[in-house]
Protein backbone atom coordinates (compact mmCIF):
# COMPACT_ATOMS: atom_id res chain seq x y z
CA UNK A 1 0.00 0.00 0.00
CA UNK A 2 1.15 3.87 -0.82
CA UNK A 3 2.37 5.56 2.51
CA UNK A 4 -0.26 8.01 1.29
CA UNK A 5 -3.32 5.96 0.96
CA UNK A 6 -5.37 5.19 3.65
CA UNK A 7 -6.61 1.67 4.76
CA UNK A 8 -9.91 1.15 3.64
CA UNK A 9 -11.76 0.41 6.42
CA UNK A 10 -10.61 4.00 7.73
CA UNK A 11 -11.15 5.72 4.62
CA UNK A 12 -14.53 3.99 4.86
CA UNK A 13 -15.19 5.34 8.17
CA UNK A 14 -13.82 9.10 6.98
CA UNK A 15 -16.43 9.03 4.28
CA UNK A 16 -19.09 8.21 6.32
CA UNK A 17 -17.94 11.22 8.75
CA UNK A 18 -18.41 13.02 5.92
CA UNK A 19 -21.85 12.09 5.28
CA UNK A 20 -22.81 12.54 8.28
CA UNK A 21 -21.68 16.23 8.45
CA UNK A 22 -23.33 16.84 5.53
CA UNK A 23 -26.14 15.53 7.12
CA UNK A 24 -26.42 17.90 10.09
CA UNK A 25 -26.03 20.96 8.05
CA UNK A 26 -28.52 20.19 5.82
CA UNK A 27 -30.74 19.87 8.63
CA UNK A 28 -29.70 23.04 10.38
CA UNK A 29 -30.07 24.84 7.94
CA UNK A 30 -34.11 23.27 7.02
CA UNK A 31 -34.80 23.41 10.71
CA UNK A 32 -32.88 26.63 12.25
CA UNK A 33 -29.44 27.54 12.94
CA UNK A 34 -26.34 25.56 13.97
CA UNK A 35 -26.59 24.56 17.46
CA UNK A 36 -22.61 24.74 17.97
CA UNK A 37 -23.25 22.61 21.40
CA UNK A 38 -19.96 21.10 20.89
CA UNK A 39 -17.26 23.97 21.45
CA UNK A 40 -15.76 25.56 18.47
CA UNK A 41 -15.52 29.06 18.68
CA UNK A 42 -17.33 30.90 21.37
CA UNK A 43 -17.72 28.05 23.33
CA UNK A 44 -17.90 29.26 26.79
CA UNK A 45 -21.08 32.09 25.98
CA UNK A 46 -22.64 29.12 24.37
CA UNK A 47 -21.97 26.44 27.48
CA UNK A 48 -23.27 29.03 29.72
CA UNK A 49 -26.62 29.42 27.71
CA UNK A 50 -27.42 26.10 26.76
CA UNK A 51 -25.87 24.15 30.29
CA UNK A 52 -28.12 21.66 32.05
CA UNK A 53 -26.57 19.53 34.38
CA UNK A 54 -23.88 19.53 32.65
CA UNK A 55 -22.05 22.70 33.10
CA UNK A 56 -18.98 20.79 34.27
CA UNK A 57 -17.13 17.80 32.44
CA UNK A 58 -16.22 14.68 34.40
CA UNK A 59 -12.49 13.89 33.27
CA UNK A 60 -12.58 9.99 32.83
CA UNK A 61 -9.38 7.78 32.73
CA UNK A 62 -7.55 7.39 28.93
CA UNK A 63 -8.61 3.78 28.16
CA UNK A 64 -4.51 3.01 27.93
CA UNK A 65 -4.21 3.99 32.04
CA UNK A 66 -7.02 1.19 32.65
CA UNK A 67 -4.22 -1.53 32.13
CA UNK A 68 -3.98 -5.12 30.75
CA UNK A 69 -7.32 -6.18 32.44
CA UNK A 70 -9.18 -4.07 30.33
CA UNK A 71 -11.59 -2.95 33.67
CA UNK A 72 -11.00 -0.58 36.09
CA UNK A 73 -12.64 0.28 39.34
CA UNK A 74 -11.26 4.09 38.83
CA UNK A 75 -12.66 4.06 35.82
CA UNK A 76 -15.98 2.67 36.27
CA UNK A 77 -16.27 5.44 39.29
CA UNK A 78 -15.70 8.11 36.82
CA UNK A 79 -18.35 6.84 34.59
CA UNK A 80 -20.50 6.68 37.60
CA UNK A 81 -23.81 9.15 38.02
CA UNK A 82 -25.89 9.09 34.89
CA UNK A 83 -27.18 5.38 35.48
CA UNK A 84 -28.36 5.99 38.76
CA UNK A 85 -30.07 9.38 38.00
CA UNK A 86 -31.69 7.82 35.47
CA UNK A 87 -32.93 4.65 37.69
CA UNK A 88 -34.58 6.53 39.61
CA UNK A 89 -37.30 6.59 37.05
CA UNK A 90 -37.68 2.83 37.98
CA UNK A 91 -38.28 3.91 41.94
CA UNK A 92 -40.51 6.37 41.28
CA UNK A 93 -44.02 6.92 43.50
CA UNK A 94 -45.65 5.42 40.23
CA UNK A 95 -43.50 2.23 39.92
CA UNK A 96 -43.53 2.06 43.96
CA UNK A 97 -47.75 1.82 44.20
CA UNK A 98 -47.37 -0.70 41.04
CA UNK A 99 -45.22 -2.68 43.21
CA UNK A 100 -47.37 -2.93 45.97
CA UNK A 101 -50.75 -4.01 43.88
CA UNK A 102 -48.91 -5.99 42.55
CA UNK A 103 -48.52 -8.07 45.79
CA UNK A 104 -51.58 -7.17 46.86
CA UNK A 105 -53.50 -8.63 43.67
CA UNK A 106 -51.22 -11.38 42.74
CA UNK A 107 -48.38 -12.05 45.56
CA UNK A 108 -45.13 -13.26 44.40
CA UNK A 109 -46.75 -14.74 41.06
CA UNK A 110 -45.65 -11.43 39.21
CA UNK A 111 -42.39 -10.78 40.33
CA UNK A 112 -40.67 -12.61 37.21
CA UNK A 113 -42.78 -10.01 35.31
CA UNK A 114 -40.83 -7.71 37.54
CA UNK A 115 -37.41 -8.97 36.67
CA UNK A 116 -37.61 -9.68 32.55
CA UNK A 117 -39.27 -5.87 32.48
CA UNK A 118 -36.13 -4.42 34.27
CA UNK A 119 -33.83 -6.24 31.91
CA UNK A 120 -36.02 -4.98 28.39
CA UNK A 121 -35.51 -1.53 30.14
CA UNK A 122 -32.12 -1.85 30.52
CA UNK A 123 -31.52 -3.01 26.99
CA UNK A 124 -33.02 0.19 25.95
CA UNK A 125 -31.66 2.50 28.33
CA UNK A 126 -27.88 1.06 26.50
CA UNK A 127 -29.23 2.39 22.94
CA UNK A 128 -29.96 5.54 24.13
CA UNK A 129 -27.04 5.69 26.45
CA UNK A 130 -25.00 4.72 23.04
CA UNK A 131 -26.69 7.82 21.32
CA UNK A 132 -25.53 10.15 23.44
CA UNK A 133 -21.92 8.92 23.63
CA UNK A 134 -21.27 8.22 19.95
CA UNK A 135 -23.05 11.36 18.68
CA UNK A 136 -22.24 14.12 21.61
CA UNK A 137 -26.01 14.78 20.78
CA UNK A 138 -28.53 13.70 22.69
CA UNK A 139 -32.17 12.05 21.62
CA UNK A 140 -34.00 15.50 21.73
CA UNK A 141 -31.35 17.13 19.76
CA UNK A 142 -31.32 14.46 17.01
CA UNK A 143 -34.96 14.53 16.62
CA UNK A 144 -34.58 18.18 15.93
CA UNK A 145 -31.85 17.85 13.00
CA UNK A 146 -33.33 14.73 11.48
CA UNK A 147 -37.09 14.94 11.51
CA UNK A 148 -39.37 17.64 9.33
CA UNK A 149 -40.61 20.20 11.48
CA UNK A 150 -44.22 19.09 11.77
CA UNK A 151 -43.40 15.58 13.37
CA UNK A 152 -40.33 17.25 15.26
CA UNK A 153 -43.22 19.29 17.12
CA UNK A 154 -45.07 16.79 17.40
CA UNK A 155 -43.05 14.63 18.90
CA UNK A 156 -41.82 17.45 21.72
CA UNK A 157 -45.40 18.01 22.45
CA UNK A 158 -46.12 13.76 22.52
CA UNK A 159 -42.98 14.12 25.00
CA UNK A 160 -44.12 16.60 27.16
CA UNK A 161 -47.27 15.08 27.92
CA UNK A 162 -45.50 11.87 29.02
CA UNK A 163 -43.41 14.54 31.22
CA UNK A 164 -46.05 16.02 32.77
CA UNK A 165 -47.85 12.55 33.53
CA UNK A 166 -45.01 11.03 34.89
CA UNK A 167 -44.38 14.59 36.96
CA UNK A 168 -47.91 14.24 38.56
CA UNK A 169 -47.64 10.61 39.95
CA UNK A 170 -44.25 11.57 41.57
CA UNK A 171 -45.18 15.49 42.82
CA UNK A 172 -48.81 14.09 44.41
CA UNK A 173 -46.38 11.19 45.60
CA UNK A 174 -44.00 13.11 47.42
CA UNK A 175 -47.36 15.46 48.59
CA UNK A 176 -48.30 12.13 50.20
CA UNK A 177 -45.29 11.56 52.07
CA UNK A 178 -45.76 14.74 53.41
CA UNK A 179 -48.95 14.29 54.37
CA UNK A 180 -48.42 10.91 55.97
CA UNK A 181 -45.04 12.68 58.18
CA UNK A 182 -47.18 15.58 59.30
CA UNK A 183 -49.88 13.24 60.79
CA UNK A 184 -52.41 14.90 58.16
CA UNK A 185 -51.89 18.48 59.49
CA UNK A 186 -50.29 19.22 55.50
CA UNK A 187 -53.30 18.82 52.96
CA UNK A 188 -52.15 17.74 49.46
CA UNK A 189 -52.21 21.08 48.10
CA UNK A 190 -49.86 22.22 50.36
CA UNK A 191 -47.37 19.11 49.99
CA UNK A 192 -47.45 20.19 45.86
CA UNK A 193 -46.38 23.18 47.05
CA UNK A 194 -43.51 22.05 49.48
CA UNK A 195 -42.31 19.77 46.96
CA UNK A 196 -42.11 22.58 44.08
CA UNK A 197 -39.96 24.50 46.21
CA UNK A 198 -37.76 22.06 47.29
CA UNK A 199 -37.33 21.40 43.72
CA UNK A 200 -35.83 24.10 42.70
CA UNK A 201 -33.69 24.31 45.81
CA UNK A 202 -32.21 20.77 45.05
CA UNK A 203 -31.79 21.68 41.52
CA UNK A 204 -29.17 24.21 42.69
CA UNK A 205 -27.06 22.03 44.02
CA UNK A 206 -25.44 21.12 40.56
CA UNK A 207 -24.05 25.07 41.24
CA UNK A 208 -21.40 23.22 43.89
CA UNK A 209 -20.19 20.67 41.40
CA UNK A 210 -21.74 17.83 39.19
CA UNK A 211 -20.27 15.22 41.18
CA UNK A 212 -22.06 16.39 44.24
CA UNK A 213 -25.54 16.62 42.92
CA UNK A 214 -24.87 12.86 41.98
CA UNK A 215 -23.98 11.87 45.03
CA UNK A 216 -27.17 13.71 46.43
CA UNK A 217 -29.08 11.32 44.41
CA UNK A 218 -27.11 8.05 45.43
CA UNK A 219 -28.04 9.44 49.14
CA UNK A 220 -31.65 9.57 47.87
CA UNK A 221 -31.67 5.65 46.48
CA UNK A 222 -29.89 4.91 49.53
CA UNK A 223 -32.26 6.20 51.91
CA UNK A 224 -35.16 4.44 49.65
CA UNK A 225 -32.90 1.08 49.93
CA UNK A 226 -32.87 1.51 53.91
CA UNK A 227 -36.26 2.83 54.33
CA UNK A 228 -38.13 0.12 51.73
CA UNK A 229 -35.55 -2.59 52.94
CA UNK A 230 -36.39 -2.07 56.77
CA UNK A 231 -40.32 -2.54 55.92
CA UNK A 232 -38.97 -5.94 53.92
CA UNK A 233 -37.15 -7.24 56.93
CA UNK A 234 -39.78 -6.25 59.23
CA UNK A 235 -42.85 -8.02 57.26
CA UNK A 236 -40.48 -10.96 56.76
CA UNK A 237 -41.80 -12.60 53.52
CA UNK A 238 -41.19 -16.39 53.37
CA UNK A 239 -37.93 -16.08 50.73
CA UNK A 240 -38.97 -19.70 49.20
CA UNK A 241 -41.78 -17.82 47.84
CA UNK A 242 -39.97 -14.82 46.69
CA UNK A 243 -37.61 -16.69 44.97
CA UNK A 244 -40.23 -18.83 43.30
CA UNK A 245 -41.88 -15.94 42.10
CA UNK A 246 -38.51 -14.85 40.74
CA UNK A 247 -37.19 -18.20 38.53
CA UNK A 248 -40.69 -19.29 37.60
CA UNK A 249 -41.74 -17.49 34.44
CA UNK A 250 -45.73 -18.38 34.90
CA UNK A 251 -48.93 -17.00 37.11
CA UNK A 252 -51.29 -19.98 38.14
CA UNK A 253 -54.35 -19.42 38.98
CA UNK A 254 -54.26 -15.94 38.00
CA UNK A 255 -56.96 -13.98 35.85
CA UNK A 256 -58.04 -11.43 34.29
CA UNK A 257 -56.87 -8.85 37.68
CA UNK A 258 -53.26 -10.13 37.73
CA UNK A 259 -53.40 -10.51 33.92
CA UNK A 260 -53.78 -6.55 34.04
CA UNK A 261 -51.71 -5.76 36.71
CA UNK A 262 -48.60 -7.81 34.51
CA UNK A 263 -49.22 -5.26 31.91
CA UNK A 264 -48.97 -2.40 34.49
CA UNK A 265 -45.60 -3.31 36.22
CA UNK A 266 -44.16 -3.36 32.25
CA UNK A 267 -45.93 -0.10 31.77
CA UNK A 268 -44.39 1.60 34.92
CA UNK A 269 -41.18 -0.02 34.44
CA UNK A 270 -40.38 1.70 30.96
CA UNK A 271 -40.88 5.66 30.61
CA UNK A 272 -41.00 7.13 27.66
CA UNK A 273 -38.78 9.98 28.86
CA UNK A 274 -36.33 8.09 30.56
CA UNK A 275 -34.86 7.61 27.30
CA UNK A 276 -34.60 10.83 26.39
CA UNK A 277 -32.90 11.74 29.89
CA UNK A 278 -30.12 9.06 29.71
CA UNK A 279 -28.96 9.96 26.32
CA UNK A 280 -28.41 13.80 28.00
CA UNK A 281 -26.70 12.66 31.12
CA UNK A 282 -24.00 10.90 29.18
CA UNK A 283 -23.10 14.18 27.58
CA UNK A 284 -21.24 14.84 31.19
CA UNK A 285 -18.37 12.62 31.03
CA UNK A 286 -15.25 14.32 28.92
CA UNK A 287 -15.25 11.54 26.11
CA UNK A 288 -12.66 12.01 23.02
CA UNK A 289 -15.37 11.19 20.25
CA UNK A 290 -12.49 11.35 17.94
CA UNK A 291 -11.06 7.83 18.44
CA UNK A 292 -12.89 4.99 18.54
CA UNK A 293 -11.16 3.08 21.64
CA UNK A 294 -12.27 5.72 23.95
CA UNK A 295 -16.11 5.78 22.62
CA UNK A 296 -16.51 2.08 23.18
CA UNK A 297 -14.54 2.67 26.76
CA UNK A 298 -17.38 4.79 27.70
CA UNK A 299 -19.81 2.79 26.43
CA UNK A 300 -18.98 -0.11 27.92
CA UNK A 301 -18.59 1.66 31.70
CA UNK A 302 -21.57 3.31 30.95
CA UNK A 303 -23.79 -0.19 30.49
CA UNK A 304 -21.56 -1.37 33.58
CA UNK A 305 -22.72 1.16 35.55
CA UNK A 306 -26.55 1.36 34.15
CA UNK A 307 -26.21 -2.42 35.06
CA UNK A 308 -25.65 -1.89 38.48
CA UNK A 309 -27.82 0.91 39.02
CA UNK A 310 -31.19 -0.50 37.83
CA UNK A 311 -30.43 -4.09 39.94
CA UNK A 312 -30.22 -1.56 42.86
CA UNK A 313 -33.72 -0.17 41.69
CA UNK A 314 -34.73 -4.03 40.81
CA UNK A 315 -33.59 -5.11 44.36
CA UNK A 316 -36.12 -1.69 46.35
CA UNK A 317 -38.98 -2.80 43.88
CA UNK A 318 -39.06 -6.54 45.35
CA UNK A 319 -39.09 -5.23 48.76
CA UNK A 320 -42.11 -3.38 47.86
CA UNK A 321 -43.82 -6.10 46.45
CA UNK A 322 -42.70 -8.53 49.23
CA UNK A 323 -43.79 -6.09 51.69
CA UNK A 324 -47.54 -6.45 50.15
CA UNK A 325 -47.88 -10.13 49.29
CA UNK A 326 -47.45 -11.09 52.59
CA UNK A 327 -49.51 -8.31 54.19
CA UNK A 328 -52.60 -7.45 51.67
CA UNK A 329 -52.69 -10.37 49.55
CA UNK A 330 -55.85 -12.08 50.15
CA UNK A 331 -57.04 -9.42 52.50
CA UNK A 332 -60.45 -7.56 52.86
CA UNK A 333 -60.54 -4.09 54.11
CA UNK A 334 -62.37 -5.10 56.86
CA UNK A 335 -59.59 -7.36 57.91
CA UNK A 336 -57.63 -4.46 57.79
CA UNK A 337 -60.05 -2.10 59.42
CA UNK A 338 -60.48 -4.50 62.28
CA UNK A 339 -56.32 -4.87 62.60
CA UNK A 340 -56.16 -1.02 62.38
CA UNK A 341 -58.93 -1.03 65.20
CA UNK A 342 -56.45 -1.30 67.90
CA UNK A 343 -54.27 1.10 67.38
CA UNK A 344 -53.64 5.17 67.82
CA UNK A 345 -56.50 7.15 66.02
CA UNK A 346 -54.02 9.29 63.87
CA UNK A 347 -52.88 6.01 62.15
CA UNK A 348 -56.51 4.56 60.66
CA UNK A 349 -59.00 7.18 59.38
CA UNK A 350 -62.48 5.26 59.81
CA UNK A 351 -63.00 5.79 55.14
CA UNK A 352 -59.77 4.57 54.45
CA UNK A 353 -60.69 0.54 55.02
CA UNK A 354 -64.10 0.74 55.51
CA UNK A 355 -66.75 -2.20 57.08
CA UNK A 356 -66.82 -4.19 54.05
CA UNK A 357 -65.57 -7.39 52.07
CA UNK A 358 -63.95 -5.81 49.03
CA UNK A 359 -60.24 -6.33 48.58
CA UNK A 360 -58.28 -4.15 49.62
CA UNK A 361 -57.48 -1.37 47.13
CA UNK A 362 -53.85 -0.40 48.04
CA UNK A 363 -52.10 2.69 47.10
CA UNK A 364 -49.25 4.51 48.70
CA UNK A 365 -51.45 6.13 50.99
CA UNK A 366 -53.55 3.27 52.50
CA UNK A 367 -49.94 1.14 52.12
CA UNK A 368 -48.59 3.91 54.85
CA UNK A 369 -51.54 3.41 56.97
CA UNK A 370 -51.60 -0.79 56.81
CA UNK A 371 -47.97 -0.20 57.99
CA UNK A 372 -48.58 1.39 60.80
CA UNK A 373 -51.62 -0.74 61.61
CA UNK A 374 -49.86 -3.46 61.18
CA UNK A 375 -46.14 -2.76 62.44
CA UNK A 376 -46.15 0.00 64.33
CA UNK A 377 -45.10 3.93 63.91
CA UNK A 378 -41.77 3.51 62.95
CA UNK A 379 -43.25 1.24 59.85
CA UNK A 380 -45.42 3.89 58.78
CA UNK A 381 -42.62 6.68 59.07
CA UNK A 382 -40.32 4.95 57.56
CA UNK A 383 -42.71 4.06 54.95
CA UNK A 384 -43.44 7.84 54.56
CA UNK A 385 -39.50 8.27 54.31
CA UNK A 386 -39.33 5.48 51.60
CA UNK A 387 -42.02 7.77 49.45
CA UNK A 388 -40.48 11.32 50.14
CA UNK A 389 -36.99 10.07 48.69
CA UNK A 390 -38.54 8.56 45.50
CA UNK A 391 -40.51 11.38 44.78
CA UNK A 392 -37.90 13.98 45.65
CA UNK A 393 -35.87 12.59 43.30
CA UNK A 394 -37.94 11.80 40.25
CA UNK A 395 -39.42 14.82 40.53
CA UNK A 396 -36.24 16.48 39.77
CA UNK A 397 -34.74 14.05 37.17
CA UNK A 398 -38.04 14.62 36.01
CA UNK A 399 -37.22 18.53 35.67
CA UNK A 400 -33.91 17.74 33.79
CA UNK A 401 -36.42 15.84 31.42
CA UNK A 402 -38.38 18.95 30.78
CA UNK A 403 -35.57 21.12 30.09
CA UNK A 404 -33.45 18.45 27.52
CA UNK A 405 -37.02 18.12 25.38
CA UNK A 406 -37.61 21.43 25.22
CA UNK A 407 -33.65 22.44 24.14
CA UNK A 408 -33.63 20.01 22.11
CA UNK A 409 -36.71 19.84 20.07
CA UNK A 410 -37.50 23.39 19.80
CA UNK A 411 -33.73 24.83 19.94
CA UNK A 412 -34.89 27.21 22.52
CA UNK A 413 -31.81 30.18 23.36
CA UNK A 414 -32.77 30.60 27.12
CA UNK A 415 -31.37 31.32 29.80
CA UNK A 416 -31.66 28.03 32.86
CA UNK A 417 -34.00 29.82 35.11
CA UNK A 418 -35.97 30.61 32.36
CA UNK A 419 -36.01 26.77 31.08
CA UNK A 420 -36.94 25.23 34.49
CA UNK A 421 -39.67 28.32 35.40
CA UNK A 422 -41.30 27.21 32.17
CA UNK A 423 -40.98 23.57 32.30
CA UNK A 424 -42.31 23.40 35.95
CA UNK A 425 -44.91 25.72 35.52
CA UNK A 426 -46.09 23.20 32.31
CA UNK A 427 -45.86 20.32 34.69
CA UNK A 428 -46.97 21.89 37.97
CA UNK A 429 -50.40 23.32 37.22
CA UNK A 430 -52.50 20.88 36.68
CA UNK A 431 -50.81 18.49 39.48
CA UNK A 432 -51.99 21.72 41.93
CA UNK A 433 -55.35 21.60 40.25
CA UNK A 434 -55.80 17.82 41.13
CA UNK A 435 -54.84 18.01 44.31
CA UNK A 436 -56.40 21.04 45.37
CA UNK A 437 -60.03 19.01 43.73
CA UNK A 438 -59.52 15.58 44.53
CA UNK A 439 -59.22 13.56 47.93
CA UNK A 440 -56.83 11.26 49.17
CA UNK A 441 -58.82 7.96 48.52
CA UNK A 442 -59.45 9.30 44.67
CA UNK A 443 -55.87 9.23 43.68
CA UNK A 444 -55.83 5.46 42.53
CA UNK A 445 -57.62 5.72 39.82
CA UNK A 446 -55.85 9.09 38.98
CA UNK A 447 -52.79 6.70 38.64
CA UNK A 448 -54.29 4.11 36.53
CA UNK A 449 -55.50 6.87 33.94
CA UNK A 450 -51.77 8.42 34.23
CA UNK A 451 -50.37 4.61 33.43
CA UNK A 452 -52.60 4.50 30.72
CA UNK A 453 -51.64 8.18 29.39
CA UNK A 454 -47.65 7.10 29.34
CA UNK A 455 -48.51 3.61 27.99
CA UNK A 456 -49.78 5.89 24.88
CA UNK A 457 -46.55 7.78 24.46
CA UNK A 458 -44.09 4.93 24.50
CA UNK A 459 -43.56 4.70 21.23
CA UNK A 460 -42.51 8.02 20.78
CA UNK A 461 -39.35 7.03 22.49
CA UNK A 462 -38.71 3.84 21.37
CA UNK A 463 -38.96 4.50 18.01
CA UNK A 464 -36.15 7.23 17.94
CA UNK A 465 -34.00 5.27 20.02
CA UNK A 466 -33.90 2.72 17.80
CA UNK A 467 -34.12 4.71 14.71
CA UNK A 468 -30.99 6.87 15.24
CA UNK A 469 -29.30 3.97 17.10
CA UNK A 470 -29.57 1.84 13.90
CA UNK A 471 -28.59 4.79 11.50
CA UNK A 472 -25.19 4.27 10.01
CA UNK A 473 -25.49 8.10 8.90
CA UNK A 474 -25.59 9.15 12.35
CA UNK A 475 -23.59 6.63 14.95
CA UNK A 476 -21.01 5.68 12.18
CA UNK A 477 -20.09 2.32 10.80
CA UNK A 478 -18.13 0.86 14.07
CA UNK A 479 -21.46 1.62 16.51
CA UNK A 480 -24.57 1.72 14.63
CA UNK A 481 -26.83 -1.43 15.81
CA UNK A 482 -25.98 -4.81 13.59
CA UNK A 483 -28.55 -7.08 12.55
CA UNK A 484 -29.17 -9.04 15.48
CA UNK A 485 -29.20 -5.43 17.50
CA UNK A 486 -31.69 -4.59 15.29
CA UNK A 487 -34.14 -7.45 15.12
CA UNK A 488 -33.85 -7.64 18.87
CA UNK A 489 -34.70 -4.20 19.61
CA UNK A 490 -37.70 -3.74 17.05
CA UNK A 491 -38.81 -7.57 18.48
CA UNK A 492 -38.75 -6.15 22.38
CA UNK A 493 -40.48 -3.03 20.97
CA UNK A 494 -43.31 -4.66 19.35
CA UNK A 495 -43.94 -6.59 22.64
CA UNK A 496 -43.72 -3.67 24.95
CA UNK A 497 -46.02 -1.76 22.70
CA UNK A 498 -48.96 -4.40 22.22
CA UNK A 499 -48.58 -5.03 25.87
CA UNK A 500 -49.19 -1.37 26.83
CA UNK A 501 -51.95 -1.02 24.21
CA UNK A 502 -53.80 -3.69 25.45
CA UNK A 503 -53.79 -1.81 28.86
CA UNK A 504 -54.79 0.80 27.27
CA UNK A 505 -57.81 -0.78 25.34
CA UNK A 506 -58.60 -2.54 28.89
CA UNK A 507 -58.45 0.67 30.92
CA UNK A 508 -61.12 2.84 28.02
CA UNK A 509 -63.61 -0.45 27.72
CA UNK A 510 -63.52 -0.45 31.30
CA UNK A 511 -64.65 3.31 31.82
CA UNK A 512 -67.98 1.95 30.11
CA UNK A 513 -68.71 5.42 28.30
CA UNK A 514 -71.26 5.06 25.84
CA UNK A 515 -71.64 8.75 24.85
CA UNK A 516 -71.48 9.08 20.68
CA UNK A 517 -69.70 12.30 21.32
CA UNK A 518 -66.54 10.36 23.33
CA UNK A 519 -66.72 7.29 20.86
CA UNK A 520 -66.29 9.99 17.66
CA UNK A 521 -63.64 11.81 19.70
CA UNK A 522 -61.70 8.52 20.77
CA UNK A 523 -62.11 6.88 17.36
CA UNK A 524 -60.47 10.69 15.63
CA UNK A 525 -57.37 10.63 18.32
CA UNK A 526 -57.34 6.71 17.64
CA UNK A 527 -56.43 7.24 13.99
CA UNK A 528 -54.54 10.29 14.29
CA UNK A 529 -52.17 8.27 17.08
CA UNK A 530 -51.92 4.95 14.65
CA UNK A 531 -51.31 7.27 11.80
CA UNK A 532 -48.38 9.21 13.38
CA UNK A 533 -46.84 5.94 14.90
CA UNK A 534 -47.59 4.45 11.25
CA UNK A 535 -45.68 7.43 10.03
CA UNK A 536 -42.31 6.97 12.73
CA UNK A 537 -42.39 3.12 11.67
CA UNK A 538 -41.56 4.00 7.95
CA UNK A 539 -39.39 6.33 8.77
CA UNK A 540 -37.84 4.11 10.82
CA UNK A 541 -38.07 1.56 7.78
CA UNK A 542 -35.80 3.99 5.82
CA UNK A 543 -33.04 4.44 8.15
CA UNK A 544 -32.48 0.78 8.50
CA UNK A 545 -31.89 0.73 4.76
CA UNK A 546 -35.46 0.35 3.26
CA UNK A 547 -34.14 2.47 0.05
CA UNK A 548 -36.70 1.65 -2.34
CA UNK A 549 -38.92 3.59 -0.18
CA UNK A 550 -37.23 6.56 -0.98
CA UNK A 551 -37.46 6.45 -4.67
CA UNK A 552 -40.97 7.69 -4.08
CA UNK A 553 -41.39 11.72 -4.36
CA UNK A 554 -44.11 11.64 -1.41
CA UNK A 555 -41.81 10.06 0.83
CA UNK A 556 -38.50 12.20 -0.16
CA UNK A 557 -41.08 15.34 0.59
CA UNK A 558 -42.53 13.86 3.76
CA UNK A 559 -39.18 12.08 5.36
CA UNK A 560 -35.74 13.48 5.77
CA UNK A 561 -34.06 11.06 3.48
CA UNK A 562 -31.01 12.32 3.11
CA UNK A 563 -29.40 9.49 5.17
CA UNK A 564 -30.56 7.07 3.24
CA UNK A 565 -28.26 5.13 1.02
CA UNK A 566 -25.28 6.49 2.78
CA UNK A 567 -23.36 3.40 3.26
CA UNK A 568 -24.10 2.48 -0.15
CA UNK A 569 -22.65 5.87 -1.34
CA UNK A 570 -19.39 5.20 0.39
CA UNK A 571 -18.94 1.35 -0.62
CA UNK A 572 -19.07 2.59 -3.97
CA UNK A 573 -16.61 5.22 -3.61
CA UNK A 574 -13.91 3.62 -2.48
CA UNK A 575 -14.77 0.60 -4.53
CA UNK A 576 -15.80 -1.96 -1.97
CA UNK A 577 -19.35 -2.48 -2.45
CA UNK A 578 -19.18 -6.11 -0.47
CA UNK A 579 -19.01 -4.60 2.52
Amino acid sequence: MPSNQMPRHEEKQRLLNLSMSSSEEESNNGGGPADNRDGGEGEDETVDVFSTYMEERVPVPDENEVGSSGFSLRALWAFTGPGFLMSIAYLDPGNVESDLQSGTVAEYRLLWVLMWATFLGLLMQRLAARIGVVTGKHLAELCHDRYPKGPRLALWALVEVAIVGSDMQEVIGTAIAIFLLSDRRVPLWAGVIITVADTFTFLGLDRYGLRRLEMFFGLLITVMAFSFGYEYVVAAPPQDQVALGLLVPWCSGCGRAELLQAVGVVGAIIMPHNLYLHSALVKSREVDRRRVSAVRQANKYFFVESAIALFVSFLINVFVVGVFAHGLHGKTNRDVNITCSGTQPSFHHPGTFPMNDDPVKADIYRGGVFLGCEFGPAALYIWAVGILAAGQSSTMTGTYSGQFAMEGFLNLRWKRWQRVLLTRSIAVLPTFLVAFYQRIDQLSSMNDLLNCLMSLMLPFALIPTIKFSSSKAVMGEDFANGLGSKVLSVTLSIVIVAVNMFFVIDYVLGLAINSVWFLVLFALAAIAYLSFCAYLTADLALSMGCESLARFALVRRLFHTADVGYVAQVDEAIGDPGQ
